[in-house]
């Protein structure tokens, strides 16, 4: 009887394997499927001009220089506002805060921040910094919907990576007579600097292509002059593809697929400046 059970145990065991390895085979094919869709359909539009003219109404002069700047601006002052607050209430929460049903409730409601759908910060966003602060439909005011957006993600990154310092560290530390700012600036963060940068970038790579919170935050499909100010109107590069993709002209249509190409691009590039930047941490604190 035992030697039946392990060998259905097994035989349940490998029609599992097999099936998740179907699925994980399903989900490739249908990536490279996209990407090949996109890069055959979009890469021979992919040049200078393209990346240095502005929006256009005429498919032949659009590009994407105007949207471009605005994600460049967006990203940079997203990261400004929330990295420091996202690792700062990290570290707090985890150093500072007193454990009780207090912290662990507020922990908790940051974690389910995490998933509430990204047009709800939209709405938030227009409602709080543009209608309540009178900001307008700026790019500050996109900015800071982005960073309610990443927030709750930076500080739970930040906070899985502060647990995963030994607590000896930090006893030692304490125990040689600093304060509990040096122990955390000189012992903790060092260490868990690789796992905090992973976060981070992970973090406004999610926010650089969202583009429903912008939306509704007043972001505008087409504008022609690159934005100069916190004040001005602006749009990015995923409400364009999307402005594109929407238009009846096939010409539009095959430059939004070279406007993903450009936004890949640059994810990819901030997800490897973020590896590069994990491994020589993890190097240098190991």
């Amino acid at each position: 009887m035992e030697v039946k059970n392990i060998g259905r145990r097994k035989l349940v065991n490998k029609i599992w394997e097999m099936l998740f390895f179907l699925c994980t085979i399903i989900g490739m094919v249908f990536l490279v499927i996209l990407l090949w869709r996109v890069i055959s359909v979009g890469a021979k539009h992919l040049n200078w001009k393209f990346l240095t003219s502005v929006a256009s109404t005429k498919p032949a002069q659009a590009g994407v220089m105007t949207a471009l700047m605005g994600s460049v601006w967006i990203g940079l002052l997203t990261a400004i506002i929330s990295f420091p607050l996202g690792i700062g209430s990290a570290i707090y929460l985890y150093e500072y805060a007193p454990r009780n049903r207090v912290t662990d409730f507020i922990s908790l409601n940051i974690s389910n921040l995490a998933g509430v759908p990204s047009i709800v910060y939209g709405m938030l966003g227009l409602s709080l910094f543009a209608t309540w602060m009178k900001l307008g439909t700026t790019l500050i005011t996109g900015a800071l919907t982005l960073s309610l957006l990443i927030l709750p993600v930076i500080i739970t990154s930040s906070f899985e990576a502060l647990k995963t310092v030994p607590d000896s560290l930090r006893q030692n530390a304490l125990a040689l007579g600093v304060t509990k700012w040096q122990m955390i600036t000189g012992v903790v963060l060092p260490f868990a600097i690789p796992n905090i940068i992973t976060g981070c970038i992970l973090a406004i790579s999610r926010g650089f292509g969202e583009a429903a919170p912008l939306i509704v935050a007043g972001a505008v499909n087409l504008v022609r002059k690159v934005p100069t100010g916190l004040l001005s109107k602006y749009t990015v590069l995923p409400i364009q593809i999307y402005d594109w993709a929407g238009r009846p002209q096939a010409e539009f249509q095959e430059i939004a697929s070279t406007g993903i190409i450009v936004l890949m691009i640059i994810i990819l590039t901030f997800n490897g400046i973020a590896t590069l930047i994990r491994i020589r941490y993890g190097r240098r604190y190991e």
